[in-house]
């Protein structure tokens, strides 16, 4: 049996991993039916220590935009023309295929990106149905439907909805906790909070969390503030209470 030593085959596999690494090169190639891009420079930023750094940046010409490089690892990075984001997308090794028009925002081509924005599109999905129970309460008023009837029958239908898109992104982000969408996606949720607060579908979210997604550092600093601020709330509550009692002697 021919033996390989352990001694000899790790330095060879070490440098393989660093061999693969400083080879992962990405390819935009970037199209646009807006025609106020046309001749605006278009960056590339991903956010660090709370401060957006550009990786790099292309002018739009007649409608088109090409960037390429080496990243030294998977990255979420956004789209931005000026001080505006446009778009989130993942930078990674391959040729991402980005379109922008006035109706539909698409990055495909790589695996992360396939999947965020098939991701985005449903959620898009579930929110026009959402939106669209309003028009449909005016219809049905207009149809001469009880009112009553028409509270009861779109309550029932809302919450099955929210109930559908929320469990959607859960478990997209269980789905992903071990690459950049996970956090990503995560944070993309709690922006939609007033502030940083522990919801019920958040605690959900951590109770199956790997270690790597908790110490994830805007994650974690997410979750930081959040436990602190829920800790306000309870001592705010704990205030009221006791004046309260303290009201009724």
């Amino acid at each position: 049996m021919i033996r390989m030593s352990v001694n000899r085959i790790l330095p060879f596999l070490l440098l393989l991993v660093l061999f693969t690494s400083c080879n992962r090169k990405y390819k935009i190639e970037g199209s646009s039916s807006v025609a106020s891009l046309d001749g605006k420079m278009l960056f590339l930023k991903t956010l660090q220590d709370g401060q957006w750094v550009n990786v790099d940046s292309a002018e739009v010409i007649h409608g088109h935009f090409r960037m390429k490089g080496r990243a030294d690892s998977v990255m979420m990075v956004t789209l931005y023309m000026d001080h505006e984001g446009i778009m989130p997308l993942v930078l990674e090794d391959g040729k991402i295929v980005i379109s922008i028009s006035n109706t539909q925002l698409i990055a495909k081509g790589t695996p992360l990106n396939d999947k965020l924005y098939e991701f985005i599109d449903k959620r898009n999905s579930l929110e026009v149905k959402i939106e669209e129970l309003e028009r449909k309460e005016a219809r049905m008023v207009l149809d001469g439907v009880n009112l009553d009837d028409v509270h009861g029958q779109l309550a029932k239908e809302g919450e099955t909805l929210v109930k559908e898109m929320n469990d959607y992104v859960r478990q997209f982000i269980v789905d992903n906790f071990e690459n950049v969408l996970g956090p990503s996606v995560f944070m993309m949720m709690c922006s939609t909070l007033p502030y940083p607060v522990m919801t019920p579908q958040i605690e959900d979210i951590m109770r199956t969390a790997p270690l790597s997604f908790k110490e994830d550092k805007l994650v974690k600093d997410y979750l930081t503030k959040a436990k602190e601020n829920m800790q306000l709330i309870e001592e705010q509550k704990r205030m009221k209470q006791n004046a309260s009692a303290g009201g009724q002697k």
